[in-house]
Protein backbone atom coordinates (compact mmCIF):
# COMPACT_ATOMS: atom_id res chain seq x y z
CA UNK A 1 0.00 0.00 0.00
CA UNK A 2 1.86 3.62 -0.90
CA UNK A 3 1.91 6.19 1.57
CA UNK A 4 -0.50 9.24 0.64
CA UNK A 5 2.17 12.06 -0.47
CA UNK A 6 0.34 14.39 2.35
CA UNK A 7 0.73 11.91 5.17
CA UNK A 8 2.34 11.94 8.35
CA UNK A 9 4.97 9.35 6.90
CA UNK A 10 4.88 10.72 3.81
CA UNK A 11 6.15 14.04 5.12
CA UNK A 12 8.81 13.35 7.33
CA UNK A 13 10.38 10.55 4.77
CA UNK A 14 10.66 13.66 2.94
CA UNK A 15 12.38 15.74 5.31
CA UNK A 16 14.79 12.58 6.00
CA UNK A 17 15.21 12.37 1.67
CA UNK A 18 15.84 16.34 1.47
CA UNK A 19 18.97 16.17 4.78
CA UNK A 20 20.26 13.22 3.47
CA UNK A 21 20.38 14.95 0.19
CA UNK A 22 21.58 17.84 1.55
CA UNK A 23 25.49 16.20 3.01
CA UNK A 24 25.20 19.06 5.38
CA UNK A 25 22.70 20.33 8.38
CA UNK A 26 20.23 22.14 7.52
CA UNK A 27 17.79 24.99 8.93
CA UNK A 28 13.96 24.47 8.94
CA UNK A 29 13.87 27.24 6.74
CA UNK A 30 16.21 25.88 4.73
CA UNK A 31 13.98 22.63 4.03
CA UNK A 32 11.01 25.02 3.85
CA UNK A 33 12.60 26.81 1.06
CA UNK A 34 14.02 23.19 -1.06
CA UNK A 35 10.46 21.89 -0.33
CA UNK A 36 8.75 25.20 -1.44
CA UNK A 37 11.36 24.60 -4.77
CA UNK A 38 10.00 20.90 -5.01
CA UNK A 39 6.54 19.90 -6.08
CA UNK A 40 4.44 19.50 -2.80
CA UNK A 41 5.41 22.17 -0.65
CA UNK A 42 4.88 22.43 3.11
CA UNK A 43 4.43 24.77 5.65
CA UNK A 44 6.91 26.00 7.54
CA UNK A 45 5.37 25.03 11.13
CA UNK A 46 4.16 21.48 9.64
CA UNK A 47 8.40 21.26 8.64
CA UNK A 48 9.46 22.31 12.39
CA UNK A 49 6.29 19.60 14.11
CA UNK A 50 7.72 16.98 12.10
CA UNK A 51 11.55 17.55 12.51
CA UNK A 52 10.58 17.97 15.99
CA UNK A 53 8.58 14.63 15.71
CA UNK A 54 11.35 12.73 14.02
CA UNK A 55 14.05 14.20 16.51
CA UNK A 56 11.76 11.99 19.08
CA UNK A 57 11.95 9.37 17.29
CA UNK A 58 15.83 9.70 17.18
CA UNK A 59 16.02 9.93 13.10
CA UNK A 60 17.23 13.29 13.27
CA UNK A 61 19.09 15.58 15.41
CA UNK A 62 19.36 19.39 16.21
CA UNK A 63 22.62 21.50 17.06
CA UNK A 64 21.72 25.60 17.73
CA UNK A 65 24.39 27.72 16.57
CA UNK A 66 24.62 30.85 18.35
CA UNK A 67 22.26 33.12 17.21
CA UNK A 68 19.48 30.50 18.75
CA UNK A 69 19.04 28.98 15.00
CA UNK A 70 18.41 25.12 14.75
CA UNK A 71 20.39 22.83 12.50
CA UNK A 72 19.10 19.26 11.25
CA UNK A 73 21.21 16.20 10.10
CA UNK A 74 19.92 12.73 10.05
CA UNK A 75 21.28 10.84 12.96
CA UNK A 76 23.81 8.45 11.17
CA UNK A 77 26.28 11.64 10.62
CA UNK A 78 28.44 11.83 13.21
CA UNK A 79 30.00 15.35 12.81
CA UNK A 80 31.22 17.52 15.51
CA UNK A 81 31.90 21.74 15.30
CA UNK A 82 34.27 24.10 15.55
CA UNK A 83 31.94 27.44 16.00
CA UNK A 84 32.71 31.23 16.35
CA UNK A 85 30.98 32.91 18.98
CA UNK A 86 30.95 36.30 16.92
CA UNK A 87 29.94 35.42 13.54
CA UNK A 88 28.70 32.19 13.06
CA UNK A 89 31.29 30.08 10.96
CA UNK A 90 31.39 26.91 11.82
CA UNK A 91 33.75 24.78 10.59
CA UNK A 92 33.03 20.49 10.90
CA UNK A 93 35.74 18.67 12.44
CA UNK A 94 37.11 16.09 10.16
CA UNK A 95 37.18 13.55 12.86
CA UNK A 96 35.23 12.74 16.60
CA UNK A 97 37.84 13.53 19.16
CA UNK A 98 36.08 11.28 21.94
CA UNK A 99 34.55 8.59 19.49
CA UNK A 100 36.23 6.02 21.02
CA UNK A 101 34.63 6.90 24.92
CA UNK A 102 31.61 5.33 26.09
CA UNK A 103 29.98 6.07 28.90
CA UNK A 104 29.88 3.06 31.97
CA UNK A 105 26.86 1.38 32.56
CA UNK A 106 26.11 2.33 35.79
CA UNK A 107 26.20 6.10 35.42
CA UNK A 108 24.19 5.96 31.92
CA UNK A 109 21.89 3.23 34.33
CA UNK A 110 18.18 2.72 31.88
CA UNK A 111 19.22 5.06 29.15
CA UNK A 112 19.86 3.74 25.85
CA UNK A 113 21.83 6.10 23.82
CA UNK A 114 21.32 7.52 20.59
CA UNK A 115 24.03 9.93 19.57
CA UNK A 116 26.23 12.37 21.34
CA UNK A 117 27.22 15.78 20.62
CA UNK A 118 30.76 18.03 20.40
CA UNK A 119 31.07 21.64 19.94
CA UNK A 120 33.64 24.02 20.73
CA UNK A 121 32.76 27.51 20.75
CA UNK A 122 35.44 30.32 20.04
CA UNK A 123 36.91 33.41 17.65
CA UNK A 124 37.73 32.31 14.22
CA UNK A 125 40.77 34.28 12.98
CA UNK A 126 38.92 36.99 10.84
CA UNK A 127 36.81 38.12 14.13
CA UNK A 128 40.25 37.21 15.96
CA UNK A 129 41.84 40.14 13.71
CA UNK A 130 38.96 42.56 14.34
CA UNK A 131 38.50 42.29 17.95
CA UNK A 132 42.75 42.95 17.56
CA UNK A 133 41.94 46.03 15.72
CA UNK A 134 39.07 47.62 17.71
CA UNK A 135 40.23 46.41 20.85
Amino acid sequence: MAIHPTSANARQQRLLDELERCGDEMSGQQLHRVLQDGNQPMGLATVYRHLRLLQQQGLVRCRHLPNGEAMYAPLGRDRHHLTCVSCGQTRVLPQCPIHDLTVPEEQRQDFALLFHTLEFFGLCSHCQSQQEVTG
